[in-house]
């Protein structure tokens, strides 16, 4: 059976993107970096919703190419173009690459997924991830707090119905000051 992890970059205030939808002030130091590669090389599937496809498959597909690029940003590209992704829309026609457009309930798919995955199942983005917190499908929060303070946005974690007992199960300190923080719910 699959688990299904939630991890993202996140103001020290608690959002995953500013007021205007902004993640630049997210980006991460080559150390922070290597966490998210190494975390990318142990999905066995990863699954967006548009907005983040749509910010990420703009990018990631060629950052390889590019002259400038770091080696961990060669490195990431490399391994997201790998991973077999999902991508949850009503709105889109086609996914391009590894990936393949699915319009069903969430909920429902990922239950499914996670009966019929081996390894981890990786949800990016709050919107897409909101129903599945709500639903108790999320067995790991991976949220990695950058030392910025944004005032408002999009939220890491969405209005809940009851509250969500979590365990800590790692953390560690970046270089840049930025902090992981890896909980499991409590059982």
């Amino acid at each position: 059976m699959g688990k299904l992890s939630y991890g993202m970059n996140v103001s020290v205030d608690g959002y995953i993107a500013d007021r205007s939808g902004s993640i630049e002030w997210s980006e991460p130091e080559d150390e922070l970096h290597q966490y998210w590669n190494d975390h990318t090389r142990a999905l066995a599937v990863a699954l967006y919703g548009r907005k983040l496809w749509e910010l990420m498959s703009a990018y990631w597909p060629t950052a390889d190419e590019d002259p400038s690029a770091t080696p961990v940003v060669v490195e990431f590209a490399q391994l997201w173009r790998a991973v077999p992704k999902v991508v949850f829309s009503q709105t889109l026609d086609k996914v391009e690459g590894n990936a393949r457009l699915e319009r069903g309930d969430p909920v429902e798919v990922v239950r499914k997924m996670k009966d019929e995955t081996d390894g981890l199942i990786e949800v990016a983005g709050a919107t897409l991830a909101a129903p599945l917190v709500r639903a108790g499908l999320v067995d790991g929060f991976n949220l990695v707090l950058t030392p910025t303070a944004v005032g408002g946005g999009t939220p890491f974690f969405p209005p809940l119905d009851k509250w969500i007992p979590l365990e800590l199960v790692e953390n560690r300190t970046f270089p840049s000051g930025a902090v992981l923080l890896r909980y499991v719910p409590r059982s």
